[in-house]
């Protein structure tokens, strides 16, 4: 057996709770694409989410790994099923206009004894094209297929003492990150040699831990790039007189914890001083009310009104659900600090509280990665809460 990184007992609590869910919508089966999903599910780990591939799961017995047959080695490596249960197409299926990789799919679902089930599928998923739906229902049109998507994303929400072991020490990793980063950054320095230093450490790690790839590349613009949110990086020097916000994470064993902090140049104007201020007092006001039994949607209330009598404001989300993922997202695609979030807070979920702002003439992160406890909330990370100031 491979060495796993839960004990089968988890596992088995994993499954159990996605069948429960699925009992409740009326589903025979669910065919799991995400492959956050899978690897929460059986263990599979590997970077094949450039192909078909997913995992069945009935109300009986192991799940089913099915994908392209050259990775059923990485299945056996990696899960605990049985060979029995790990199944591979013939690789004439991969990206091959004429035959798509479902029209295999659909034969396995007809020799499962599903031909006329009720399976749910994750519709909405970065991994599931509208090609794989068509191809599914001529392959099986006695199915019934319905939108399942994020149903085993909701189960992730609450973190066992392992899982949160795992975001810890990514925690660490990241903190590493940032000290690098402080360190080596400087006038003149080329963004990418910078970009460099925090992979290394990003997979160096700490503490003894190695570190994992991270779901998404690093964000760092500087300057007016920094008025964007998602722009990555390329060769031009650091400058005196810009900001510079890294929106970075620490990754072990797939569990991502990212935080972001901002460093300027020299000396920085005083809307960005006022900035800090009011980010850091809405941030305040937020974790206040981070705690068992409050909604998400308090955090938000409780940001906003602060960082609006502050003289600020933010028309986008400060948060959302983290802990396993895969890219192109380190977000967990279910709960949010925002209006109209009324979703309650319970000891063990986990989020990046993400109350960033864009000005002017370049912008401001100060992030953290945030654990729900048994009586208020723990920021996973010791990076200082401040806007980094460096000549």
């Amino acid at each position: 057996m491979p060495e796993l990184p839960f004990e089968r007992a988890e596992y088995a609590t994993r499954l159990t709770k996605v069948r429960a869910s699925m009992a409740e919508r009326g589903l025979d089966a669910l065919f799991v694409t995400d492959p956050s999903n899978m690897a929460w599910l059986t263990g599979y780990d590997g970077w094949s989410f450039y192909v078909h591939q997913g995992v069945l799961l009935t109300q009986m017995g192991d799940p089913v790994w099915w994908g392209r047959a050259m990775d059923t080695v990485g299945a056996q490596r990696t899960t605990y099923m049985g060979q029995d249960d790990i199944l591979g197409y013939d690789d004439s299926y991969v990206q091959n206009p004429d035959k798509h990789p479902m029209e295999d799919l659909s034969k396995l679902l007809a020799e499962r004894g599903l031909g006329q089930a009720h399976v749910g599928l994750e519709l909405d998923n970065y991994y599931f094209t509208a090609a794989a739906y068509m191809a599914l229902q001529n392959g099986a049109p006695d199915v019934t297929f319905q939108d399942a998507t994020a149903l085993v994303n909701w189960q992730r929400a609450i973190k066992s003492s392992t899982e949160i072991t795992y975001m810890r020490r990514a925690a660490r990793i990241v903190e590493r990150m940032h000290d690098v980063i402080l360190n080596r950054a400087e006038p003149g320095l080329p963004k990418n040699q910078l970009i460099a230093d925090i992979y290394h450490a990003s997979v160096a790690g700490a503490d003894g831990h190695w570190g994992d790839y991270p779901a998404i590349v690093p964000m760092a613009p500087s300057g007016m790039d920094a008025t964007a949110p998602h722009l990555t990086w390329d060769d031009q020097p650091l400058r005196t007189g810009e900001s510079t916000f890294f929106e970075i994470a620490g990754a072990h064993r797939r569990y991502q914890c990212p935080q972001s902090r901002t460093l300027f140049l020299g000396k920085p104007p005083n809307k960005y001083l006022d900035a800090e201020r009011a980010v850091l007092d809405a941030m305040e006001a937020g974790l206040e009310q981070a705690r068992p039994g409050n909604l998400c949607e308090d955090i938000a209330h409780a940001f906003n009104a602060t960082l609006n009598r502050l003289g600020f404001e933010k028309d986008s989300r400060c948060g959302y659900a983290i802990g396993l993922s895969y890219p192109p997202d380190w977000g967990e695609r279910t709960m949010s600090f925002r209006a109209g979030d009324k979703t309650v807070l319970r000891s063990g979920m986990t989020f990046h509280f993400m109350p960033a702002l864009w000005l002017d003439d370049g912008g401001l992160e100060i992030t953290e990665p945030i654990l729900i406890t048994e009586t208020g909330v723990e920021c996973l990370c010791n990076t200082p809460r401040a806007l980094f100031v460096k000549d």
